[in-house]
């Protein structure tokens, strides 16, 4: 159990590894536009907030023309009473102010909704001017993070490619791949000669000092070379010369 647990295990390393690098690869070809997509999310929530507050704010100016009605009617009320008190009609006099005691009240009611909605308005008006703001600085950021990322990325596949930490699919590694995988050979073929010399019976290095002594040493070559002209230098005896015969 041991051995299949110890395969399984590596086998879910290697899955997990290819997976991650699978995230990472989608990761670094889909960084741009994924980040692009974020300033765009982020732009149809300014359009969003926008409309919201459009909406806030038209209900803020219905509110201050509404009151500024009724503000006008009561001084238009006003303005009335003493024509008629002009004309000594005290009353019609009464009959306009008190249609002017009606609007001081809708104008006293409305008081606080409409300080309300203006309020509003403005923080509203601040708030998305404020994120508009933001929304271009991210924009802008955008684009830099686009460029750090690209410069990256490049930096680190040149890096892996010379550390050979790379791909599979590297060259580098593929060429080291390569010659590990030839000395390998030359090291299995060796080893196969070393069977071959023991299985015949032959031992490689009885086999070369023998042979040493079959075909002479350096020493033994100088040796002779000098006894030869040794020999060659010697002077030749002289020859006895042969007397006469007796007469």
């Amino acid at each position: 159990m041991g051995f299949f647990s110890d395969i399984f295990s590596r086998g879910g390393r290697v899955a997990r590894g290819q997976a991650n690098r699978g995230l990472d690869n989608i990761e670094d070809a889909t960084f741009e536009a994924t980040v692009k997509q974020t300033v765009r999310d982020m732009r149809t929530d300014l359009g969003k907030t926008i409309n919201a507050s459009a909406e806030a704010m038209a209900n803020h100016n219905r509110l201050e023309a509404e009151y500024a009605k009724y503000a006008q009617q009561s001084q238009e009320w006003l303005a009335r009473a003493n024509q008629a008190l002009d004309a000594n009609n005290e009353d019609l006099a009464k009959k306009a102010l008190a249609k002017k005691a009606e609007s001081d009240q809708q104008v006293n009611s409305m008081k606080a909704g409409v300080d309300a909605a203006r309020a509003a308005s403005e923080s509203l008006k601040q708030r998305v001017a404020e994120l508009k703001r933001k929304i271009d600085e991210a924009d802008r950021t955008a684009t830099t993070l686009v460029a750090r990322k690209n410069a990256a990325v490049a930096q680190r596949k040149v890096a892996e490619a010379l550390s050979g930490a790379g791909e599979a699919d590297n060259a580098f590694s593929a060429l080291k791949s390569f010659e590990e995988s030839v000395s390998k050979e030359e090291a299995k073929a060796k080893a196969f000669d070393q069977l071959a010399s023991a299985s015949s019976g032959k031992d490689d290095v009885l086999e070369a000092e023998f042979a040493m002594l079959e075909g002479g040493t350096v020493d033994g070559d100088l040796a002779a070379l000098k006894a030869a002209r040794n020999k060659q230098a010697l002077p030749a005896a002289p020859q006895k010369q042969l007397s006469a015969p007796e007469q």
